[in-house]
Protein backbone atom coordinates (compact mmCIF):
# COMPACT_ATOMS: atom_id res chain seq x y z
CA UNK A 1 0.00 0.00 0.00
CA UNK A 2 1.25 3.48 -0.87
CA UNK A 3 2.37 5.61 2.05
CA UNK A 4 0.71 8.92 2.78
CA UNK A 5 2.11 11.77 0.71
CA UNK A 6 1.41 15.30 -0.44
CA UNK A 7 -1.49 14.03 -2.58
CA UNK A 8 -2.70 11.04 -0.51
CA UNK A 9 -4.13 10.82 3.01
CA UNK A 10 -5.72 7.95 4.96
CA UNK A 11 -8.43 8.33 7.59
CA UNK A 12 -9.87 5.57 9.75
CA UNK A 13 -13.27 7.25 9.94
CA UNK A 14 -15.11 10.56 9.50
CA UNK A 15 -15.69 11.27 13.19
CA UNK A 16 -13.25 14.18 13.20
CA UNK A 17 -13.49 16.99 10.68
CA UNK A 18 -9.73 17.51 10.46
CA UNK A 19 -9.80 16.07 6.94
CA UNK A 20 -11.66 19.22 5.86
CA UNK A 21 -8.34 21.06 6.11
CA UNK A 22 -6.85 18.59 3.63
CA UNK A 23 -9.77 19.20 1.26
CA UNK A 24 -8.91 22.91 1.40
CA UNK A 25 -5.24 22.09 0.70
CA UNK A 26 -6.01 19.96 -2.36
CA UNK A 27 -8.47 22.49 -3.78
CA UNK A 28 -5.92 25.27 -3.34
CA UNK A 29 -2.70 23.57 -4.44
CA UNK A 30 -3.33 20.43 -6.47
CA UNK A 31 -5.49 17.33 -6.85
CA UNK A 32 -5.45 14.82 -4.01
CA UNK A 33 -7.19 11.78 -2.55
CA UNK A 34 -8.42 11.00 0.97
CA UNK A 35 -9.32 7.35 1.62
CA UNK A 36 -11.59 6.65 4.58
CA UNK A 37 -11.52 3.25 6.27
CA UNK A 38 -7.73 2.79 6.56
CA UNK A 39 -6.00 2.92 9.94
CA UNK A 40 -2.85 4.89 10.76
CA UNK A 41 -0.76 1.72 10.49
CA UNK A 42 -2.12 1.01 6.98
CA UNK A 43 -4.70 -1.69 7.75
CA UNK A 44 -7.80 -1.68 5.57
CA UNK A 45 -10.71 -1.58 7.97
CA UNK A 46 -13.47 -0.14 5.79
CA UNK A 47 -16.32 2.05 7.02
CA UNK A 48 -19.67 0.85 8.28
CA UNK A 49 -22.56 1.60 5.93
CA UNK A 50 -20.36 3.20 3.24
CA UNK A 51 -23.37 4.55 1.28
CA UNK A 52 -24.54 6.56 4.28
CA UNK A 53 -20.95 7.63 5.03
CA UNK A 54 -20.53 8.90 1.46
CA UNK A 55 -23.73 10.94 1.76
CA UNK A 56 -22.61 12.41 5.11
CA UNK A 57 -19.25 13.25 3.57
CA UNK A 58 -20.92 15.09 0.70
CA UNK A 59 -23.08 17.09 3.13
CA UNK A 60 -20.06 18.03 5.27
CA UNK A 61 -18.16 19.34 2.27
CA UNK A 62 -21.11 21.31 0.91
CA UNK A 63 -21.85 22.84 4.32
CA UNK A 64 -18.30 23.58 5.50
CA UNK A 65 -16.22 24.62 2.47
CA UNK A 66 -16.34 28.10 0.98
CA UNK A 67 -16.43 28.00 -1.97
CA UNK A 68 -17.28 24.34 -2.51
CA UNK A 69 -14.54 22.67 -4.57
CA UNK A 70 -15.03 20.12 -7.31
CA UNK A 71 -14.80 16.56 -5.99
CA UNK A 72 -15.88 12.97 -6.56
CA UNK A 73 -16.68 10.14 -4.12
CA UNK A 74 -16.12 6.44 -4.84
CA UNK A 75 -17.25 3.50 -2.70
CA UNK A 76 -14.74 0.71 -3.19
CA UNK A 77 -15.14 -3.02 -2.94
CA UNK A 78 -13.27 -3.20 0.36
CA UNK A 79 -15.84 -0.83 1.93
CA UNK A 80 -13.43 2.09 1.91
CA UNK A 81 -14.60 5.48 0.64
CA UNK A 82 -12.26 7.42 -1.64
CA UNK A 83 -12.69 11.18 -1.92
CA UNK A 84 -10.88 12.85 -4.82
CA UNK A 85 -10.58 16.64 -4.60
CA UNK A 86 -9.62 18.67 -7.67
CA UNK A 87 -7.64 21.89 -7.72
CA UNK A 88 -10.06 24.74 -8.35
CA UNK A 89 -10.10 28.06 -10.16
CA UNK A 90 -11.88 30.08 -7.48
CA UNK A 91 -9.22 30.23 -4.79
CA UNK A 92 -8.83 30.48 -1.87
CA UNK A 93 -10.91 27.50 -0.76
CA UNK A 94 -11.54 28.01 2.94
CA UNK A 95 -12.48 25.80 5.84
CA UNK A 96 -13.75 27.83 8.78
CA UNK A 97 -12.31 30.96 7.21
CA UNK A 98 -8.79 29.60 6.78
CA UNK A 99 -6.84 28.24 3.80
CA UNK A 100 -4.54 25.21 4.02
CA UNK A 101 -1.76 23.49 2.11
CA UNK A 102 0.04 20.15 2.23
CA UNK A 103 3.52 19.98 3.74
CA UNK A 104 4.65 16.50 2.71
CA UNK A 105 2.03 14.27 4.40
CA UNK A 106 0.81 16.90 6.87
CA UNK A 107 -1.72 19.70 6.38
CA UNK A 108 -0.92 23.18 7.66
CA UNK A 109 -2.45 26.65 7.45
CA UNK A 110 -0.99 28.91 4.77
CA UNK A 111 0.94 32.03 5.67
CA UNK A 112 -0.44 35.48 5.11
CA UNK A 113 1.73 35.90 2.01
CA UNK A 114 0.60 32.59 0.55
CA UNK A 115 -3.01 33.52 1.26
CA UNK A 116 -2.51 36.69 -0.78
CA UNK A 117 -1.13 34.63 -3.67
CA UNK A 118 -4.20 32.40 -3.58
CA UNK A 119 -6.45 35.45 -3.75
CA UNK A 120 -4.56 36.67 -6.82
CA UNK A 121 -4.81 33.24 -8.43
CA UNK A 122 -8.55 33.25 -7.81
CA UNK A 123 -8.71 36.57 -9.64
CA UNK A 124 -6.54 35.12 -12.44
CA UNK A 125 -3.79 37.61 -11.60
CA UNK A 126 -0.13 37.41 -10.66
CA UNK A 127 2.06 39.55 -8.43
CA UNK A 128 3.66 41.24 -11.43
CA UNK A 129 0.24 42.53 -12.55
CA UNK A 130 -0.49 44.40 -9.31
CA UNK A 131 -0.14 48.20 -9.57
CA UNK A 132 3.33 49.32 -8.46
CA UNK A 133 3.62 51.06 -5.09
CA UNK A 134 5.52 53.93 -6.72
CA UNK A 135 4.40 55.35 -10.05
CA UNK A 136 7.34 57.71 -10.76
CA UNK A 137 9.35 55.25 -12.84
CA UNK A 138 12.09 55.76 -15.43
CA UNK A 139 13.22 53.20 -18.00
CA UNK A 140 16.53 54.33 -19.54
CA UNK A 141 18.07 50.83 -19.30
CA UNK A 142 15.01 49.14 -20.81
CA UNK A 143 14.83 51.76 -23.56
CA UNK A 144 18.51 51.29 -24.50
CA UNK A 145 18.08 47.54 -24.78
CA UNK A 146 14.87 47.77 -26.80
CA UNK A 147 16.50 50.25 -29.18
CA UNK A 148 19.56 47.99 -29.53
CA UNK A 149 17.70 44.72 -30.05
CA UNK A 150 14.44 45.68 -31.78
CA UNK A 151 15.46 48.85 -33.57
CA UNK A 152 12.70 51.07 -32.17
CA UNK A 153 13.43 54.80 -32.06
CA UNK A 154 12.48 55.17 -28.39
CA UNK A 155 10.23 53.99 -25.58
CA UNK A 156 6.71 55.43 -25.72
CA UNK A 157 3.59 55.00 -23.64
CA UNK A 158 2.07 52.89 -26.41
CA UNK A 159 5.05 50.52 -26.32
CA UNK A 160 4.78 50.26 -22.53
CA UNK A 161 1.12 49.31 -22.98
CA UNK A 162 2.02 46.75 -25.64
CA UNK A 163 4.53 45.21 -23.23
CA UNK A 164 1.73 45.13 -20.58
CA UNK A 165 3.76 47.32 -18.22
CA UNK A 166 1.26 50.19 -18.12
CA UNK A 167 -2.47 50.80 -18.38
CA UNK A 168 -4.43 54.05 -18.32
CA UNK A 169 -6.60 52.73 -15.51
CA UNK A 170 -4.02 51.25 -13.09
CA UNK A 171 -0.77 52.90 -14.17
CA UNK A 172 2.51 50.98 -13.91
CA UNK A 173 2.48 47.45 -12.49
CA UNK A 174 5.10 45.51 -10.50
CA UNK A 175 6.61 44.11 -13.69
CA UNK A 176 7.28 47.68 -14.80
CA UNK A 177 8.82 48.49 -11.41
CA UNK A 178 11.17 45.52 -11.73
CA UNK A 179 12.31 46.76 -15.15
CA UNK A 180 12.58 50.39 -14.05
CA UNK A 181 15.97 51.98 -13.38
CA UNK A 182 15.24 52.12 -9.64
CA UNK A 183 12.85 50.07 -7.49
CA UNK A 184 12.49 48.63 -3.99
CA UNK A 185 13.02 44.94 -4.79
CA UNK A 186 15.75 42.55 -3.70
CA UNK A 187 18.03 41.37 -6.48
CA UNK A 188 21.08 39.15 -6.93
CA UNK A 189 23.61 38.43 -4.19
CA UNK A 190 26.91 37.05 -5.55
CA UNK A 191 29.53 35.53 -3.23
CA UNK A 192 32.95 34.21 -4.22
CA UNK A 193 34.20 31.59 -1.75
CA UNK A 194 37.78 30.50 -1.17
CA UNK A 195 38.78 27.12 0.22
CA UNK A 196 35.41 26.77 1.99
CA UNK A 197 32.22 28.62 2.84
CA UNK A 198 33.95 30.26 5.82
CA UNK A 199 36.36 32.04 3.49
CA UNK A 200 34.59 34.81 1.53
CA UNK A 201 36.91 36.30 -1.10
CA UNK A 202 34.46 38.72 -2.72
CA UNK A 203 30.82 39.74 -2.48
CA UNK A 204 28.61 42.03 -4.56
CA UNK A 205 24.88 42.63 -4.27
CA UNK A 206 22.75 44.07 -7.06
CA UNK A 207 19.37 45.25 -5.83
CA UNK A 208 16.87 48.13 -6.14
CA UNK A 209 17.84 48.39 -9.81
CA UNK A 210 16.43 47.18 -13.11
CA UNK A 211 16.54 43.42 -13.50
CA UNK A 212 18.17 44.13 -16.87
CA UNK A 213 21.06 45.78 -15.00
CA UNK A 214 21.12 42.88 -12.53
CA UNK A 215 21.56 40.45 -15.41
CA UNK A 216 24.38 42.49 -16.92
CA UNK A 217 26.20 42.99 -13.61
CA UNK A 218 26.02 39.31 -12.70
CA UNK A 219 27.55 38.38 -16.08
CA UNK A 220 30.34 40.91 -15.46
CA UNK A 221 31.23 39.23 -12.15
CA UNK A 222 30.95 35.81 -13.76
CA UNK A 223 33.52 36.77 -16.41
CA UNK A 224 35.87 38.04 -13.71
CA UNK A 225 36.19 34.59 -12.13
CA UNK A 226 35.30 32.04 -14.81
CA UNK A 227 36.86 33.41 -18.00
CA UNK A 228 40.45 34.16 -18.97
CA UNK A 229 42.36 34.82 -22.16
CA UNK A 230 44.99 32.50 -23.56
CA UNK A 231 47.45 33.46 -26.27
CA UNK A 232 47.96 30.62 -28.72
CA UNK A 233 50.55 31.75 -31.25
CA UNK A 234 49.20 34.92 -32.85
CA UNK A 235 45.67 34.17 -31.68
CA UNK A 236 44.11 35.33 -28.41
CA UNK A 237 41.35 32.98 -27.22
CA UNK A 238 38.81 33.31 -24.41
CA UNK A 239 38.76 30.23 -22.20
CA UNK A 240 35.56 29.51 -20.28
CA UNK A 241 35.81 27.57 -17.04
CA UNK A 242 32.01 27.55 -16.97
CA UNK A 243 30.07 28.03 -20.25
CA UNK A 244 28.85 31.63 -20.35
CA UNK A 245 25.81 30.50 -22.32
CA UNK A 246 24.77 28.22 -19.45
CA UNK A 247 25.30 30.92 -16.81
CA UNK A 248 23.34 33.53 -18.80
CA UNK A 249 20.46 31.12 -19.23
CA UNK A 250 20.42 30.16 -15.55
CA UNK A 251 20.43 33.79 -14.32
CA UNK A 252 17.84 34.96 -16.85
CA UNK A 253 15.54 32.08 -15.96
CA UNK A 254 15.97 32.76 -12.25
CA UNK A 255 14.88 36.39 -12.78
CA UNK A 256 11.88 35.34 -14.87
CA UNK A 257 10.67 32.46 -12.71
CA UNK A 258 11.39 33.56 -9.14
CA UNK A 259 8.77 34.71 -6.63
CA UNK A 260 9.13 38.48 -6.44
CA UNK A 261 6.90 38.95 -3.40
CA UNK A 262 9.48 37.09 -1.28
CA UNK A 263 11.92 39.43 0.43
CA UNK A 264 14.98 37.40 -0.59
CA UNK A 265 17.72 37.61 -3.20
CA UNK A 266 18.73 35.23 -5.94
CA UNK A 267 21.89 33.80 -4.39
CA UNK A 268 24.87 33.04 -6.63
CA UNK A 269 27.55 31.04 -4.78
CA UNK A 270 30.82 30.86 -6.69
CA UNK A 271 33.27 28.07 -5.85
CA UNK A 272 36.47 26.81 -7.44
CA UNK A 273 34.68 23.81 -8.91
CA UNK A 274 31.12 25.09 -9.51
CA UNK A 275 28.56 27.89 -9.44
CA UNK A 276 25.30 27.44 -7.54
CA UNK A 277 22.32 29.65 -8.40
CA UNK A 278 19.50 29.48 -5.87
CA UNK A 279 16.24 31.18 -6.76
CA UNK A 280 13.35 31.97 -4.35
CA UNK A 281 10.22 29.97 -5.15
CA UNK A 282 9.71 26.30 -5.95
CA UNK A 283 8.05 24.97 -9.10
CA UNK A 284 5.02 26.85 -10.42
CA UNK A 285 1.68 25.14 -9.79
CA UNK A 286 0.77 22.68 -12.51
CA UNK A 287 4.26 21.47 -13.41
CA UNK A 288 5.96 18.37 -12.03
CA UNK A 289 9.65 17.97 -11.27
CA UNK A 290 10.03 15.56 -14.18
CA UNK A 291 8.36 17.95 -16.61
CA UNK A 292 10.58 20.79 -15.37
CA UNK A 293 13.80 18.80 -15.75
CA UNK A 294 12.87 17.57 -19.23
CA UNK A 295 11.65 20.94 -20.48
CA UNK A 296 8.33 19.40 -21.51
CA UNK A 297 6.07 22.11 -20.08
CA UNK A 298 6.64 25.85 -20.02
CA UNK A 299 4.71 27.69 -17.30
CA UNK A 300 5.95 31.23 -16.75
CA UNK A 301 5.44 32.44 -13.20
CA UNK A 302 6.00 36.02 -14.43
CA UNK A 303 4.74 36.06 -18.04
CA UNK A 304 5.02 39.85 -18.48
CA UNK A 305 8.70 39.87 -17.50
CA UNK A 306 9.20 36.69 -19.51
CA UNK A 307 7.76 38.36 -22.60
CA UNK A 308 10.11 41.36 -22.24
CA UNK A 309 13.14 39.06 -21.76
CA UNK A 310 12.02 37.09 -24.83
CA UNK A 311 11.79 40.26 -26.93
CA UNK A 312 15.27 41.23 -25.75
CA UNK A 313 16.49 37.72 -26.70
CA UNK A 314 17.61 36.95 -23.15
CA UNK A 315 15.55 33.75 -23.03
CA UNK A 316 13.72 31.36 -25.31
CA UNK A 317 9.97 31.60 -24.80
CA UNK A 318 9.05 27.94 -24.86
CA UNK A 319 10.67 26.49 -21.77
CA UNK A 320 14.00 25.46 -23.27
CA UNK A 321 16.12 26.91 -20.47
CA UNK A 322 17.26 23.64 -18.94
CA UNK A 323 17.78 22.05 -22.34
CA UNK A 324 19.97 24.98 -23.39
CA UNK A 325 21.99 24.76 -20.16
CA UNK A 326 22.48 21.03 -20.65
CA UNK A 327 23.46 21.55 -24.30
CA UNK A 328 26.25 23.92 -23.23
CA UNK A 329 27.71 20.95 -21.29
CA UNK A 330 27.17 18.44 -24.09
CA UNK A 331 30.83 17.41 -24.27
CA UNK A 332 31.59 17.75 -20.57
CA UNK A 333 31.88 14.83 -18.17
CA UNK A 334 30.47 16.76 -15.24
CA UNK A 335 26.89 17.79 -15.98
CA UNK A 336 24.71 20.51 -14.44
CA UNK A 337 22.50 19.39 -11.57
CA UNK A 338 19.15 20.69 -10.37
CA UNK A 339 17.74 20.55 -6.86
CA UNK A 340 14.10 21.37 -6.32
CA UNK A 341 12.80 22.34 -2.89
CA UNK A 342 9.41 23.51 -1.67
CA UNK A 343 10.50 27.16 -1.64
CA UNK A 344 13.52 27.36 -3.94
CA UNK A 345 15.29 25.88 -6.94
CA UNK A 346 19.08 25.48 -7.07
CA UNK A 347 21.03 25.06 -10.33
CA UNK A 348 24.63 23.88 -10.07
CA UNK A 349 27.02 24.56 -12.98
CA UNK A 350 30.28 22.60 -12.67
CA UNK A 351 33.63 23.98 -13.80
CA UNK A 352 34.89 22.29 -16.95
CA UNK A 353 38.17 20.53 -16.18
CA UNK A 354 40.92 18.85 -18.17
CA UNK A 355 38.90 15.65 -18.08
CA UNK A 356 36.51 17.26 -20.52
CA UNK A 357 39.12 16.91 -23.26
CA UNK A 358 38.93 13.11 -23.16
CA UNK A 359 38.24 10.95 -26.19
CA UNK A 360 34.97 9.07 -26.42
CA UNK A 361 36.68 5.79 -25.46
CA UNK A 362 38.32 7.45 -22.45
CA UNK A 363 34.97 8.86 -21.36
CA UNK A 364 33.31 5.43 -21.62
CA UNK A 365 35.98 3.76 -19.45
CA UNK A 366 35.98 6.59 -16.89
CA UNK A 367 32.19 6.49 -16.58
CA UNK A 368 32.31 2.74 -15.97
CA UNK A 369 34.98 3.12 -13.28
CA UNK A 370 33.06 5.91 -11.55
CA UNK A 371 29.82 3.93 -11.72
CA UNK A 372 31.36 0.88 -10.08
CA UNK A 373 33.68 2.63 -7.64
CA UNK A 374 36.52 0.25 -8.53
CA UNK A 375 36.76 -2.05 -11.55
CA UNK A 376 39.07 -4.74 -12.91
CA UNK A 377 40.34 -4.50 -16.49
CA UNK A 378 38.42 -7.63 -17.50
CA UNK A 379 35.12 -6.06 -16.37
CA UNK A 380 35.92 -2.88 -18.29
CA UNK A 381 36.64 -4.90 -21.43
CA UNK A 382 33.40 -6.82 -21.04
CA UNK A 383 31.10 -3.85 -20.38
CA UNK A 384 32.71 -1.38 -22.79
CA UNK A 385 32.89 -3.80 -25.70
CA UNK A 386 36.50 -2.76 -26.39
CA UNK A 387 39.38 -5.12 -26.97
CA UNK A 388 42.10 -5.84 -24.41
CA UNK A 389 44.74 -3.64 -26.10
CA UNK A 390 42.34 -0.70 -26.49
CA UNK A 391 41.34 -0.80 -22.81
CA UNK A 392 44.99 -0.99 -21.72
CA UNK A 393 45.84 2.08 -23.85
CA UNK A 394 42.92 4.02 -22.39
CA UNK A 395 43.81 3.04 -18.81
CA UNK A 396 47.43 4.04 -19.30
CA UNK A 397 46.39 7.46 -20.65
CA UNK A 398 44.00 8.05 -17.75
CA UNK A 399 46.71 7.01 -15.29
CA UNK A 400 49.24 9.34 -16.91
CA UNK A 401 46.84 12.28 -16.56
CA UNK A 402 46.11 11.46 -12.90
CA UNK A 403 42.42 10.96 -13.63
CA UNK A 404 42.38 7.41 -12.25
CA UNK A 405 44.56 5.40 -9.88
CA UNK A 406 45.62 1.73 -9.91
CA UNK A 407 45.20 -0.31 -6.72
CA UNK A 408 46.58 -3.79 -6.04
CA UNK A 409 48.71 -6.12 -8.14
CA UNK A 410 48.29 -9.00 -10.54
CA UNK A 411 44.78 -10.40 -10.72
CA UNK A 412 43.76 -8.18 -7.82
CA UNK A 413 44.46 -4.99 -9.77
CA UNK A 414 41.58 -2.52 -9.66
CA UNK A 415 41.13 0.98 -11.07
CA UNK A 416 39.34 3.85 -9.36
CA UNK A 417 38.57 7.44 -10.29
CA UNK A 418 40.40 10.24 -8.49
Amino acid sequence: MRRESRSLEYKENMDSNTFMKTISAYANYGNGVIIFGITDDGRVKGVSNPEKAALNLENKINDSMNPVPEYSIEIRGDSTVALTVYEGNYKPYLYRGKAYKRNDSATIEVSRMEYGRLVLEGQDKSFEEIPAAGQQLEFSQLERELVRVTGISGLSTDILKTLELYSDKAGFNNAAALLADENTFMGIDMIRFGAGIDEIMDRETFEKMSIISQLGESIRIFKKYYQYEKIDGAERRTIEKVPEKAFREAIANALVHRLWDVNASIRVSMFEDRIEISSPGGLPAGISEEEYLNGQVSILRNPIIGNVFFRLKYIEKFGTGIMRINHAYERALEKPSYRIFANSICVSLPVITLRDGLSEKEKVILRLIRKKGTAARSILEQESGMGRDAVIRVLNELLKRNIIAKRGKGRGTRYEAL
